[in-house]
């Protein structure tokens, strides 16, 4: 049998007392269409393909030679084939034959994959849910971990205070608490007004619109201040540590900072977490302020009631301990925030794809991990009293 078209050509020889399948002319991409056609004529020979296995491959007249043509000579021979030949010596150039073996073995992984299964909605959602949960299993042991060396670096800085930054430490306040207070006050004092709105809707069916006051100072000395902060903060400043570090990560600065000797712990992650522990305090005491006002508006040109009423009902009815409980939440939502910011800047793998996606993660779960202490420091707060 012979097969020949344009400058490629299959045939069968006589060598000896055995057949040989002569493989000649370029098998290259230009040929593909060609080739193509010669091997699925081949393939279809039963007599053809049964010679094979006790038949010698001819390649002596191979002229050009790339991955379309390996493809091709693969699919003609067949694997076992393809290592017979691969074994053989000064049958192909050495790099010819390192083309060959890397497409032979990605052709039979191919042939070797598992066949996709029937699936099934609930097992589906079962495997989701057990995803999931690995997940976040992984991800809890991760910023444990990272909270540690956090902590060992901020203690051992204790120890040495030659190791701080102090140019980095101020250069990130000002970034995350000087740029960020426009923000914050707008976002709390519209808040502060939305919520003195709403509580003065409902209590003047009452007859009970003087508690505006109240709600607002409660509400904002509290809780709301504190919480609008560590949200805001969440999606503009962890979002910013993952971007600097994740990309720092992908142009290996991080480690060009490891080879120096130097320690990303205290040059690149303290500065962030002292400046995240100066700056949420600060703004957390802008958004009360600004939120207050903000219902202050509402209640002196809605309500009828005078600035003096309102600091007088609001110095009467709202204790110091409220500042003192919004206040003591601060530190601790900017460490976390600041924390889950360095964590997953320092988890980028180098890409712009993944920068983005521990950026967003970043995000997401600065928000739960506040909200999550924010509840159980509601729960705690109850039951003791305060």
């Amino acid at each position: 049998m012979t097969s020949q078209t344009g400058s490629t050509c299959l045939s069968w020889e006589e060598t000896g007392d055995r057949l040989a399948l002569k493989i000649a002319g370029d098998w290259s991409l230009a040929n593909y269409a060609a080739l193509r056609g010669q091997v699925a004529s081949f393939r279809k020979n039963d007599t053809a393909v049964s010679r094979l296995d006790d038949a010698q491959v001819d390649c002596r007249e191979l002229g050009k030679f790339d991955t379309a043509g390996a493809v091709l000579l693969c699919e003609l021979l067949g694997v076992s084939n393809v290592e017979r030949l691969l074994q053989a010596r000064d049958v192909l150039p050495q790099e010819r034959k390192a083309l060959l073996e890397t497409v032979s073995r990605a052709v039979k992984e191919v042939e070797q994959a598992p066949e996709s299964k029937p699936s099934f909605p609930f097992s589906d959602l079962l495997e989701r849910v057990g995803v999931a949960t690995l997940r976040f299993r992984r991800d809890a042991i991760d910023l444990l971990g990272f909270i540690g060396m956090t902590l060992q670096a901020l203690a051992r800085g204790l120890v040495q205070p030659s190791r701080w930054r102090p140019t980095a430490v101020v250069a990130q306040i000002e970034e995350t608490a000087f740029n960020a207070v426009p923000i914050i006050a707008l976002l709390t004092f519209l808040v502060g007004a939305v919520i003195a709105f709403l509580g003065s809707t409902v209590l003047s069916s009452f007859g009970a619109s003087i508690y505006t006051v109240s709600l607002v100072g409660f509400s904002f000395l509290r809780e709301f201040a504190v919480l609008l902060t560590a949200i805001l903060m969440a999606g503009r400043t962890a979002s910013a540590f993952t971007a600097q570090l994740g990309s720092m990560k992908a142009n290996e600065e991080i480690d060009a900072l490891r080879a120096q000797g130097l320690d990303p712990m205290d040059m690149l992650v303290l500065p962030r977490v002292l400046a995240m522990l100066v700056a949420m305090p600060i703004l957390t005491f802008v958004g009360m302020v600004a939120g207050i006002f903000g219902g202050a508006l509402v209640c002196i040109f809605t309500l009828d009631i005078s600035s003096t009423m309102f600091l007088t009902v609001f110095d009467q009815s709202i204790s110091i301990r409220h500042f003192y409980v919004g206040m003591s939440k601060a530190p601790i939502f900017a460490f976390l925030i600041a924390v889950i910011g360095c964590l997953q800047g320092f988890q980028v793998s180098g890409s712009a794809q993944s920068v983005g996606q521990h950026t967003t993660t970043s995000v997401v779960h600065s928000i739960f991990v506040v909200i999550l202490v924010d509840a159980l420091a509601a729960l705690f707060f109850m039951e003791m009293g305060w």
